[in-house]
């Protein structure tokens, strides 16, 4: 498998250490690199999903890095292919993260759901189950707008 690092999301977080800590034990990402200040403060750290990188850093309102809580939440939705998302929410739930959607088989072919971690991150947990015609999508969508 070939990974490309083009575009890394960097994630801003409230508790760099127990941040890192949620996406090991829960999303099953590796730590690959973390570099902190001599008082613990995390700079940055870099972690790996299926390989998939992202990086994350302390919040640090001088550089305009802002944790979604402190902004009233997050823009933007991280999408994690894996093999049994009901498993993976068990474990985000068990460690602090919330249930936005629960997983279930979605019409669009996936089986998933959103949390949202204990850093006012959302992720979708999502395994793809089957492809949908281009007939049917455009059927679901445009169910969408009548409801």
């Amino acid at each position: 498998m070939t990974t490309n690092h083009s575009l890394v999301p960097h994630l801003i977080v409230e508790g760099a250490p127990a941040a890192i800590d949620f996406y090991v034990g829960a999303l099953g990402a590796r730590e690959i690199e973390r570099f902190a200040t001599p008082s613990g403060r995390v700079i940055h750290a870099a972690l790996e999903i299926a390989g998939a990188r992202f990086t994350l850093a302390e919040e640090h309102r001088e550089w305009r890095n802002v944790a979604p809580r402190a902004l009233g939440g997050s823009s933007v939705v991280l999408r994690l292919r894996v093999d049994d998302p009901d498993a993976v929410a068990e474990r985000a739930l068990g460690r602090g993260a919330r249930v936005i959607f629960p997983i279930a088989d979605q019409p669009y072919g996936a089986r998933e759901g959103r949390v949202e971690d204990p850093f006012g991150h959302l992720w979708i947990l999502s395994k793809p189950l089957r492809d949908v015609p281009r007939a049917e999508m455009d059927r679901l969508l445009a169910s969408y707008d009548e409801g």
